[in-house]
């Protein structure tokens, strides 16, 4: 005895197919969760079901890392930032040009809107450089209350130190051999090296200065961040403006929603913390 039953028929969209596999050629390094939102902030609402789907059958998945051993330690990062400017990390990155010699990378962040400040790439980079760097930063943003940084020579130099303390900015070392203290950093880095340092020869210094300021703008402007509802760091810093002034007990609309509980939990802790 036969039956019948329904047998369900997709229909393929060629226009999203080319449009996914321009994003996985053009960004290496997305996931399908970030070309869906890519694909929504420009005014195509699809299903992210059907991007996944997509992205699988066509091959644009990434190929997944091994697994590393992690130390858990059962400690979080420390003073963690609550609003805009609180805390700033800093940090190195090395990388080199096509004839062998060195690149020396300052990578700044701000920790709560993950805003890239700034990516100064140069042959060396003594104290001195570092403070230049800073400098032209807090005429143009004003000064975080703590820096966060590792213990290299360059942050505890004694010129560094005693300019942050009349800028009426406060320096918080991360322990030796303790990255997990200074996770934002971290992970900031990460994004720079696997979509930028490792996709681009670098032929001069020159050259690898414009790279990395491109790819710092395309970061901030337009690259959707998982952690902040998919919006980008500056859409989160305007965003956060708006719902701090007129922040009020109730549930946030959208994808403010981030933003306020963020600040709902800052003004639980700020005793504790500052």
């Amino acid at each position: 005895m036969s039956s019948l039953y329904y047998q369900r028929k997709r229909t393929e969209d060629p226009e999203l197919v080319r449009e996914l596999q321009r994003i996985a050629r053009k960004f290496k390094r997305f996931g399908y969760r970030r070309a869906w939102a890519m694909l929504k902030r420009a005014g195509k609402k699809m299903n992210v079901k059907k991007v996944h789907r997509l992205w699988k059958k066509e091959g644009l998945a990434l190929r997944k890392k091994p697994g590393r051993k992690r130390l858990r330690t059962g400690r979080s990062v420390p003073l963690k930032a609550l609003y805009p400017n609180h805390v700033w990390t800093y940090d190195f990155m090395l990388d080199s040009t096509a004839d062998g010699r060195a690149l020396r990378i300052l990578t700044i962040v701000d920790e709560f809107t993950r805003e890239s400040l700034a990516i100064h790439v140069e042959r060396s980079m003594p104290a001195v450089l570092v403070l230049e760097v800073l400098e032209k930063l807090f005429k143009v943003r004003g000064g975080p209350e703590y820096l966060r940084s590792d213990n290299g020579p360059e942050f505890v130099a004694k010129i560094v130190q005693a300019w942050l303390e009349r800028m009426g900015t406060k320096t918080h070392y991360i322990a030796p051999a303790s990255p997990w203290e200074n996770a934002y950093g971290e992970s900031f880095n990460d994004k720079v090296r696997g979509e930028c340092l490792n996709m681009e020869v670098f032929y001069s210094l020159p050259e690898a200065k414009v790279v990395t300021e491109l790819w710092r703008r395309h970061y901030n402007e337009e690259r959707p961040h998982s952690s902040l509802d998919y919006l980008t760091p500056e859409e989160f810093r305007d965003g956060w403006k708006g719902a701090a002034s007129a922040f009020s007990p109730s549930p946030a609309p959208g994808s403010l929603r981030s933003a306020l509980a963020r600040a709902g939990e800052g003004e639980k802790s700020l005793g504790v913390v500052l």
